[in-house]
């Protein structure tokens, strides 16, 4: 499973990635056809956030700490400082690591949107 990344260089540039979640067979129960899950990863927090509708740009900020953000309704468009944009709609997820740097833009949609962000302690590198 691939999931889109915002991380920061050394030198404070801030770039898109990407990052293989792996995933194996699962069957929940002995009547239901396996399907794909991720291993479980430590997360300190889990919030939720509405962003009102009208709120169009944030200026360039970074993440206190490693966040999984889970777009519940709406998008958001994505600005590194290297000028790469990206379009996150609903349903899809960004792991942003950009702690430090320049940060990023967020261009939000015209729309209300619901976000879940999960605080990861160490990202989707270590999985419990």
């Amino acid at each position: 499973m691939k999931c889109l990344r915002i991380y920061a260089t050394p030198d404070g540039e801030s770039h898109f990635g990407e990052v293989e979640i792996p995933t194996q067979k699962v069957s929940v129960h002995p009547d239901a056809a396996p399907f794909d899950v991720t291993a479980s990863y430590p997360a300190s927090r889990v919030r939720f956030s509405h962003i009102p509708a009208g709120m169009r740009q944030v200026e360039w900020h970074t993440v206190p700490d490693r966040v999984l953000t889970v777009r519940l309704d709406g998008s958001v468009e994505y600005e590194t400082s290297d000028g790469e944009v990206r379009t996150v709609g609903a349903g899809e997820f960004v792991l942003i690591e950009d702690t430090h740097g320049k940060g990023h833009l967020s261009r939000h949609s015209p729309d209300a949107q619901t976000v879940l962000w999960i605080s990861l302690l160490s990202g989707l590198d270590e999985p419990l």
